[in-house]
């Protein structure tokens, strides 16, 4: 897997080249059948941090109707060309079944290159708890809108200053 173009501000980083590194080493299709490859991330202080702070600014939709939605409305004002970078990021929780995740790859596919799925390592009663602020709700997915947030959540997956990546 190769990523498309990440946002400017990641691109001009320093931590650029550890982002890919991240993004290409725990990529894998998202359910068997499928040939859509999508990076898989754990959860970090660092990661869980910028969703929070995604979510604060009213950067993240709830859900994958609502994200949907939003990115179809979105595409309809883009100009031809336009979208050759990543600037939005469909989050997946790790325990969506099937079905669910064929409805991922079917958006991901038409909302190529600018919309990067990632799968991240928790159920959608962690993601829930994280993103809700409520110990009972669950969310299986969650789109990260605005190329600041989209960025802060790239450089987030991006080991610490000195961490040594192991493939």
């Amino acid at each position: 897997m190769t990523p498309p173009p990440l946002p400017r501000r990641v691109e001009s980083d320093p931590r650029a080249d550890a982002v890919r590194r991240v993004l290409v080493a725990g990529a894998a299709p998202l359910w068997t059948g499928g040939d859509v490859v999508v990076p898989r991330l754990a959860r970090t202080p660092a990661l869980d941090a910028a969703l929070l702070r995604a979510r604060d600014a009213g950067r993240v939709r709830r859900g994958l109707e609502r994200a949907t939605e939003a990115l179809d409305a979105q595409r309809r004002g883009l100009l031809p060309g336009q979208d050759v970078r990543v600037s939005r990021l469909l989050v997946c929780a790790a325990d969506g079944s099937e079905r669910f995740y064929r409805t991922v790859e079917r958006t991901l596919r038409a909302h190529a290159p600018r919309v990067l799925g990632l799968v991240l390592d928790a159920d959608a009663a962690t993601l829930g708890r994280l993103l809700l602020d409520d110990a009972g709700a669950t969310l299986r997915c969650v789109l990260v809108e605005h190329k600041d947030a989209v960025a802060d959540v790239l450089l987030a997956v991006a080991p610490p200053t000195g961490a040594v990546l192991r493939s």
